[in-house]
């Protein structure tokens, strides 16, 4: 920690970071108090899109701003403790130490909620999640892990409290899936999701092995925010848009209907088929969604392209060419390459207990983004 000259003085850097935050909550604080008095207002209430704005708006600054006042609190009652500190004796000063050492922690833990608080918003918080699995490299070993990886997320979602809902699959022919697509819906899904995509690697003996041989396969996982149609909107001039019969395993048709749709975004050449639901018109608004989606998320990403090599790490916006998790059966043992996690509790993961990697991944994250921020420490 250094020193920098301000005008005619020294300060320290630390003591100007707190100055800097202390003016930016302080700047927070009021938009809050106006805000606030905005919400009684009959020219807002009145107008549904700048109520909804406005309290939005709220319900941002409200989490900061309740702890700035705790913290606030806080500081002027440690001033206070020290003052009686000073003046007491035996017991009383005992217990005044310890009020003074109790409330240093509350500020201490209030300044590190602040500034997690003051990190930039995720655009995609709040969003629900579309996720596609599908199988890489290894044949059908990779498609039966595949399987694997979406009976984990299940799981997972069931625990959470989540909604799946299956928008379309593709089977293969010893019961894996050669791809499998699917919404999740509840609450913090993306912030809990959003760190599985990239390839998933295994390590074990598959069912095809006749000599007991340990085999590596792999298979891919994208997570998308779901993309709303006010949110990205598509000309039907952007789309062709095909129907035919649904098929099976190997191939065979499985339906005498066209029902199945295939719709290509001409613009990217992205293309997306469903043939999971049961009309034309179900399997067209599916594919829409998952379309959406994939736009959405290759924007993102090339948004994220354009930024440094740096913040783009930063961020979690970095490519995925490595693999990202390697799960060996045989040692029942789970790593996480980006974190350097790894734990032999294997068969619990993936029966759907991924807190503690999720957790992880989470904090890895935060702690990268408040070194990136200055403005957030």
């Amino acid at each position: 920690m250094g020193n920098r000259l301000v005008g005619n003085r020294l300060v320290d850097d630390r003591l100007a970071d707190d100055r800097l935050a202390d003016d930016r909550l302080a700047g927070l604080e009021a938009e809050f108090v106006d805000i606030e008095a905005r919400l009684a207002d009959p020219a807002v209430t009145s107008d549904p899109q700048t109520y909804a704005e406005t309290a939005k708006r709220y319900r941002e600054l409200e989490a900061v701003v309740t702890s700035h006042r705790q913290l606030e609190r806080a500081r002027e009652d440690l001033v206070v403790a020290k003052e009686l500190y000073t003046e007491a004796t035996g017991d009383e000063r005992e217990a005044m130490k310890v009020e003074i050492d109790e409330t240093e922690a509350d500020i201490a833990r209030l300044g590190d909620e602040i500034q997690v608080l003051l990190l930039p918003k995720d655009p995609n918080e709040g969003k629900d999640v579309i996720v596609e699995i599908r199988g890489a490299e290894g044949g059908e070993e990779a498609n039966l892990f595949a399987r694997d990886l979406f009976e984990m997320y299940r799981a997972y979602s069931a625990k959470m409290g989540w909604k799946l809902e299956i928008m379309g699959s593709q089977a293969s022919d010893l019961g894996g899936y050669s791809e499998i697509t699917f919404m999740l819906r509840g609450e913090n899904v993306w912030p809990r999701m959003k760190h599985e995509g990239g390839p998933h690697r295994v390590q074990r003996v598959p069912v095809t092995e006749s000599q007991g041989r340990i085999h590596t396969s792999s298979a891919t996982v994208t997570v998308m925010p779901e993309a709303e149609e006010i949110e990205l909107d598509i000309p039907e001039s952007d789309l062709e848009i095909q129907t035919m019969k649904a098929t099976g395993p190997g191939g065979q048709s499985v339906n005498t209907t066209d029902s199945a749709v295939r719709i290509t975004h001409k613009p990217t050449g992205r293309v997306v088929s469903m043939q999971d639901q049961k009309s034309q018109l179900q399997n067209k608004l599916k594919a829409l969604q998952v379309l959406r989606a994939r736009l959405l998320k290759d924007e993102q990403d090339r948004l994220a392209a354009e930024q440094s090599a740096e913040r783009r790490e930063q961020t979690g916006g970095g490519g995925r060419s490595e693999k990202i998790r390697t799960y060996n059966f045989k040692q029942n043992r789970i790593t996480d390459h980006r974190i350097g996690l790894t734990k032999n509790n294997l068969d619990k993961v993936l029966a759907g207990d991924l807190d503690e990697i999720v957790d992880a991944l989470v904090a890895d994250e935060r702690r990268r983004q408040l070194l990136a921020d200055p403005q957030a420490s």
